[in-house]
């Protein structure tokens, strides 16, 4: 066996591995790769709450299958029990990395220091590694924000991960978030975000709503005005439809044209959502509509109205935009991070691109909920390493509906 696969690393996995089904993965992972691994110690929790432990000896026949098996397993978990510091090299220019620098996941992770395990902050995924120049701290850096001289970790050495496997499953978010279905209970699914907004909310922590134009196109912008005026919505991340079409309907009853009250084309109605910009641009913005009185419903009023802080993407087919809209995407995308810190909750609805833009930013262990009326709009989500998110396939305005009344029952 030695002469087959003469390539040996010793790795070890703790936590809730075994109700996870984490250990039969990452044992697949090694056998599926063309690997071979043996048990060295075993130690299985006897209680719910007891962690168990694994070592594992795994073997390849070449370096370069042992690094592809050893680089899978780790995302698992999987740490060489042989501890040493982490690697750190100066990056070599602005915007990049340097070559082999470690490539992060959503989920929590500790690099070695020193001697000493330290928590790397601003969890993210794709990101790297920087740690301060005291040698003290980490923390993810986006590519883009990379600067020289920067201590960027390269390699898989004196890092760990904790995915959320490890973690024992006690909600509907574990055993429901995939595969995404038509067919579930909506209603036990809409009572368990509802628990978990209020869970969120009376932790101190905030929610996140990432919403796309078809809610205000369904129905759904008074309840959305409704979730604000009960305390249940403390960021929106939106495009300039959303925006848009809400201002739409405060200033004409009509989205794209199409009146909210009759469900029939108004007249001339497919020049008010260009009216409505125009309008907006004019008054030189959002609040200022509002505080003089020009816009007095909708989403964006309530979130004027109760200092509820938005951040609206822009895209490229974009008309006007409002404003407000951010048209440079790094620029967007560094200030969604800086309003991400204290998120402990995402709301995600109709909306594809900010979906899975935002669900990039956030570390694993903040809840997600993603709506859409399009199964792959969910799948895409989770495909992408969103893990943490439960899917309703459902219409936006029912859904929004069931759960504001769900949250008006408390409890």
């Amino acid at each position: 066996m030695s002469e087959t696969f003469p390539f040996v690393e010793q790795v070890e996995l703790q936590g809730h591995i075994i109700d996870s089904l984490l250990l039969p993965k990452v044992l697949d992972e090694i056998l599926t790769r063309g690997g071979s691994y043996s048990v060295q110690h075993i130690h299985i929790g006897q209680k719910q709450i007891d962690p168990s432990i694994v070592r594992l000896e795994v073997r390849a026949s070449t370096l370069h299958q042992l690094e592809e098996i050893l680089a899978v397993i780790h995302d698992h978990g999987a740490v060489a029990i042989h501890d040493t510091d982490c690697r750190t090299v100066p990056a070599d220019m602005d915007g990049a990395f340097p070559d082999g620098f470690y490539a992060t996941t959503n989920f929590r992770t500790q690099i070695r220091l020193h001697g000493e395990w330290i928590d790397v902050e601003n969890q993210e995924m794709d990101c790297g590694i920087v740690v301060d120049p005291e040698g003290q701290a980490a923390s993810c850096i986006a590519m883009t924000d990379v600067r020289h001289g920067d201590l960027i970790v390269l390699g898989r050495k004196g890092i760990r991960v904790f995915p959320q496997e490890l973690e024992k499953r006690t909600d509907l978010f574990e055993f429901m978030s995939s595969p995404v279905s038509s067919e579930k209970p909506k209603q036990v699914t809409v009572r368990e975000i509802a628990q978990a907004m209020r869970r969120t909310k009376a932790n101190g922590e905030k929610i996140l709503a990432v919403l796309g134009p078809a809610v205000v196109h369904t129905g759904g912008s008074e309840w959305v005005s409704q979730l604000i005026r009960m305390g249940y919505l403390h960021i929106l991340f939106a495009g300039n439809a959303l925006a848009t079409h809400d201002l739409e309907q405060s200033l004409y009853g009509t989205s794209l044209g199409i009146s909210l009250d009759r469900g029939l084309p108004a007249e001339e109605g497919h020049e008010h959502h260009l009216r409505t910009i125009n309008t907006i641009r004019r008054y030189k913005g959002i609040r200022q509509a509002v505080e003089q009185g020009k816009v007095q419903s909708g989403i964006m009023y309530e979130c004027i109205k109760a200092n509820i802080p938005y951040l609206l993407a822009g895209s490229i087919r974009d008309d006007g935009p409002l404003p407000e809209v951010i048209t440079d995407t790094l620029v967007a995308q560094a200030k969604m991070r800086s309003m991400i810190p204290g998120v402990g909750f995402a709301l995600m609805v109709a909306t594809t691109l900010h979906s899975v833009a935002v669900g990039n930013l956030l570390p694993a262990w903040v809840k997600v909920a993603c709506v859409d009326i399009n199964p792959a709009t969910v799948t895409k989500l989770m495909d992408r390493g969103s893990v943490q998110t439960i899917g309703i396939v459902s219409d936006v305005e029912p859904f929004l509906r069931s759960l504001v009344l769900e949250l008006e029952k408390g409890g």
